[in-house]
């Protein structure tokens, strides 16, 4: 029990590490509960393109000024505008993953291009792809914290109209909300979502902290509240054991988050008691083991 204690409490003892796991914990909220309409909406591939379309946004912040502050507003803007202008393509008749595609890869490429007029661009590409949780400053964390705190707020103060959009667009229509706005309005809270992750798992890692907690709480439950709260729990717990892992195993911490994302996923594929792969095996072998009904006798005095 006391070298159980002692392996818990050691990387406590550490600034850098309380920091970076208070940073892993507001994360992996507001990407869980973040993630539950992403999911719901079927929008895995917007979530992973603005993740990845961010990068020149924040490339340029980097080599104008190179603090974390400029780092967000940089990455923000390309947000922003990467959510404007796949929806504006859209419109034009292209279908959304068509342009979502085309954007995503062009802007990553850029992103690169620049950083990669950088000397050093290796070690700084590397921080920007997977994360550098450990590198987050007490003025960082302030601003995870209120951004995180800001979209969980506009989530719970829309929660009935982002429910309606996601669930029926027509009885959107027909109760005339503005569902251009509320969309406009989701993606903006993707993007900073993203923005505000990127210290903790990277440009390359991001949609893996939006889609699996959300995708992991799905298979255990129907109901949009408690997967809401499953997908925090599950987005808060990756990121503390991820982290734990990254101190004690010498690894990096994005990717070392996302495994142990990937495998509360797998557990919850496998054992879920509702939609696991274990009981739909057992309902399908009953299924096949009922025996066949046996034919109706006849009637007496019926004709065959």
């Amino acid at each position: 029990m006391a070298e159980l204690l002692h392996w818990l409490t050691e990387p406590l003892g550490y600034p850098f590490m309380v920091r970076g796991l208070t940073a892993v914990l507001i994360v992996g909220v507001v990407s869980g509960v973040l993630g539950t309409y992403i999911i719901l909406r079927g929008m895995a591939l917007f979530g992973n393109a603005l993740a990845h379309a961010i990068l020149p946004g924040v490339a340029v912040a980097y080599l104008l000024a190179g603090s974390s502050q400029w780092l967000f507003v940089g990455g923000l803007v390309a947000g922003i505008l990467t959510a404007l202008g796949i929806g504006a393509i859209s419109k034009e008749g292209i279908q959304e993953d068509t342009a979502t595609g085309v954007i995503f890869v062009s802007m990553f490429a850029l992103g690169i291009a620049l950083i990669s007029t950088v000397r050093s661009y290796t070690v700084d590409l590397t921080h920007f792809l997977f994360g550098n949780v450990l590198g987050v400053s007490g003025s960082d964390l302030w601003l995870i914290g209120i951004f995180g705190m800001l979209v969980l707020a506009a989530i719970v103060a829309f929660y009935k109209e982002f429910l309606v959009i996601s669930f029926d667009p027509i009885l959107a229509q027909t109760l005339r909300l503005p569902a251009s706005f509320f969309n406009n309005l989701l993606l903006l809270l993707i993007a900073v979502t993203i923005v505000i992750s990127l210290q903790a798992v990277g440009v390359a890692l991001m949609s893996a902290m939006l889609v699996t907690p959300a995708a992991t709480a799905s298979l255990l439950t129907r109901r949009l509240p408690v997967m809401m709260g499953l997908s925090a729990v599950v987005g808060a717990v990756s990121g503390v054991f991820g982290l734990y892992l990254s101190f004690y195993a010498n690894i990096a911490s994005g990717p070392a988050i996302v495994l142990v994302c990937t495998l509360f996923f797998l557990l919850a594929f496998v054992l879920s008691p509702r939609r696991g792969l274990i009981q739909r095996w057992q309902a399908n072998r009953r299924t096949t083991n009922v025996p066949p009904a046996e034919p109706a006798l006849p009637v007496a005095g019926q004709k065959n």
